[in-house]
């Protein structure tokens, strides 16, 4: 895993996906304007830019867990369209909890989250050593489902009162793929992102 401030990029037929580490993480929020932040992460209101440097204000990572993460951009437009990675990184234990959001809907159902989530899936187990990751949905949440089924993830069973949503604690799917099963999926489902 080496470290750099220079984001790596990936490439799908589609998509260029843009790392973002903690270390990026500072170098912007400490170096930019609230505008070139805004367009950099793709934000539409000034609110999720203020939750966002509060969050790093208070900490990403402790010396047990770190994210590793990439910005989705179009190729056709470059701009930011969306989010995957790794949030939840244990390095230590090999695991990672992956994440992943299209921001609106006109992106929705055109397998850019298929593409964007092999590349992410190729990147954890071949550059970050990862042994295990994990996702966690909820259990209404379909599309995600299919999406996890589709890159080969496996359901373990329910979280029970796992996340909060809208003031509920909900329960979660947890769904997990090891490394020994991406090794014999790679060559047919995960398209290998390119680094560029």
């Amino acid at each position: 895993m080496k470290s750099t401030s220079s984001p790596a990029m990936l490439e799908t037929e589609r998509l260029y996906l843009r790392e973002l580490n903690p270390e990026i993480y500072a170098q912007l929020l400490t170096s930019r304007s609230d505008s070139e932040l805004m367009a950099y992460f793709g934000f539409q209101a000034k609110e999720a830019l203020e939750e966002e440097k509060e969050r790093f204000r208070q900490g990403f990572v402790t010396y047990f867990i770190s994210f590793h993460n990439f910005h989705l951009l179009d190729k056709k437009t470059e701009q930011v369209i969306g989010k995957c990675g790794f949030h939840t990184w244990i390095p230590t234990h090999r695991r990672a909890e992956v994440g992943y959001q299209l921001f609106h809907d006109q992106h929705k159902g055109k397998g850019l989250m298929t593409e964007a989530l092999g590349a992410v899936l190729s990147y954890g187990f071949e550059q970050m050593n990862l042994y295990r990751v994990e996702a966690f949905i909820a259990d209404y949440n379909v599309p995600s489902h299919r999406l996890l089924q589709h890159s080969g993830f496996s359901e373990e069973g329910v979280v029970r009162g796992h996340y909060i949503v809208d003031g509920v604690n909900e329960d979660s799917l947890l769904l997990s793929l090891l490394r020994p099963e991406y090794e014999k999926l790679k060559a047919s489902l995960f398209a290998q992102g390119e680094q560029v």
